[in-house]
């Protein structure tokens, strides 16, 4: 009876003032000077911790002074952490919808017998204050006890049922919201974490591109000479041709790349195979190499995703203007990571017509891996970058690429294209999900 008078309370008029209130007003203007200094506080220490972090990024750095591969590792160790990080917070939020819309559905199922309960306990009232006699104090009202006897034998089945389903519900309630508020918690620690390695790992991408040596005059006309480049191609196809034909630092890594496929065909079978188990397992492969491990062509099933997220559009798949997609369409988090699927050298990056920033990698044999939709890319053309090294990050969603138009997404969208020898080809098989390998029409 308490439980269920709990859920209906009466309505009650507002007292009349008294002196009492005056007292609570002080209280409560000294409670809120307390709060301001404990927020107070709060940022103070925020801003302490923030300044540590930094001291520690810095000296972190300061360690890989001259030491590319060191450099190289703790950029993709931060990476993987900030994967780990946005997966879990990805999970954590999946659990966290859940649990809102199993919350949402009991209090649904709480409103919709919020009638009946009403009822019964109009009538338990009705009968509290005016009780069934005992058929021995008056036995000249049969008929009315009678008629109380029916009511009860009526409404007790029917209250059983309905206090059995309510204290259920309401139980469930009790652990969803508890399950909620730990999910929110998880959600927190992970969104702090991949804040800390974020603000490591942009300072790790600045060093890194300080350390590569090229005088920024140098680097500042490369990149208008490929600006310029960039509004003469009328293709992608064409794009890539003018880069290695009419730029210096794209032709350098061309040939690069024409050295690194020689160099692997000069090798034996064995060193071959050995080359590729040590590709396969991310914990072997070398931070400190300049040429691709492996041939491309020997990467199949082996190659991450370039940034966390779900797949929109597969290759093949009917595209909005009746033609089929050439590569794929990654929803991601809003600044998320995108790093290179591959060894290989930077052949293009910048914007490009309607693909927003565009980036393209050189991995030898006449495989090309075309990264579009970023916001932010934090390479240079002709740098050598390694299978899961941070090359840029996506944007908010606001900035619209062709590919997040059509689609009609809300999210940033990296789209990702493999090309040989010009021609777009299905990037299922290089990927490491089974999921994603497959073609989907």
């Amino acid at each position: 009876m308490l439980v269920w008078l709990a859920c209906f309370p009466a309505r009650a008029e507002n007292p009349a003032p008294s002196p009492v209130v005056q007292d609570q007003g002080k209280d409560k203007k000294a409670a809120d000077l307390d709060a301001q200094r404990v927020q107070f506080q709060g940022v103070q220490d925020t801003l302490a911790q923030s300044e540590a972090q930094r001291k520690k990024i810095e000296q972190e750095i300061a360690s890989f002074q001259n030491d590319r591969a060191a450099l190289t590792k703790a950029l993709l160790d931060a990476k993987q952490k900030i994967d780990e990080a946005e997966n879990k917070a990805a999970e954590a939020q999946s659990r966290l919808d859940t649990l809102t819309g199993s919350e949402a559905a009991i209090r649904r199922s709480l409103d919709s017998r919020r009638d009946v309960l009403v009822e019964v306990l109009s009538a338990l009232q009705r009968m509290g204050r005016k009780p069934p006699p005992a058929l021995l104090a008056q036995p000249e009202d049969v008929l009315r006890a009678i008629r109380a006897s029916m009511m009860l034998g009526a409404v007790l089945p029917q209250l059983r049922n309905e206090t059995e389903a309510l204290a259920n519900d309401l139980q469930d309630l009790v652990n969803l919201r508890r399950s909620i508020a730990g999910e929110r918690e998880n959600l927190a620690t992970e969104t702090a974490t991949r804040r800390k390695e974020s603000a490591r790992l942009e300072a790790l991408i600045a060093e890194r591109q300080k350390s590569i040596g090229e005088a920024q005059e140098a680097l500042a006309a490369e990149r208008a000479r490929a600006e310029k480049l960039s509004h003469q191609a009328a293709s992608l196809k064409d794009l890539m041709a003018r880069m290695e034909s009419e730029l210096e630092s794209a032709k350098n890594a061309a040939e690069k790349a024409r050295k690194a496929d020689e160099e692997r065909e000069k090798l034996s079978a064995e060193a071959a195979e050995e080359a590729k188990a040590r590709f396969a397992s991310a914990a072997l492969r070398d931070p400190a190499r300049l040429a691709p491990a492996i041939a491309f062509a020997d990467a199949k099933g082996m190659l991450s995703l370039p940034a966390n997220g779900s797949v929109i559009k597969y290759f093949g798949a009917t595209s909005e203007f009746g033609g089929v997609e050439k590569g794929l369409s990654l929803a991601t988090r809003p600044r998320a990571i995108v790093s290179s699927p591959s060894d290989g050298y930077i052949a293009f990056c910048g914007p490009w017509r309607s693909y927003g920033q565009l980036l393209i990698v050189n991995a030898g044999g006449g495989y090309y891996v075309v990264l579009a939709g970023l916001q932010h890319i934090d390479v240079a053309v002709g740098q050598f970058v390694l299978a899961g090294e941070p090359v840029g990050s996506m944007g908010d969603g606001m900035a619209k690429t062709a590919a997040a138009v059509a689609i009609g997404a809300t999210q940033p969208v990296l789209y990702v294209e493999f090309r040989k020898d010009g021609a777009a080809i299905d990037p299922g098989p290089w990927w490491t999900k089974p999921e994603i390998q497959r073609v989907r029409g």
